[in-house]
């Protein structure tokens, strides 16, 4: 099963994250830091996770398979 989790800290608020995985990643209203919607997204969103974390400036994703 993958886990998603994310540093709050390093995230630049880029939003590269929810462009690639909107189902599992948004961005706070207020500084656009990411927010993780599912820590344990269902197989058929494994990719669209992994194309998150490649495309994160910030290497603030991390996810465990």
């Amino acid at each position: 099963m993958m886990k998603v989790t994310v540093d709050q800290d390093k995230c630049a608020s880029s939003g590269n994250c929810v462009m690639h995985a909107p189902e599992i990643f948004d961005q706070r209203d207020d500084d656009g830091v990411v927010v993780v919607l599912d820590e344990n997204p269902p197989a058929d969103q494994a990719d669209n996770a992994r194309k998150a974390e490649a495309g994160c400036p910030a290497l603030a994703i991390h996810i465990e398979e």
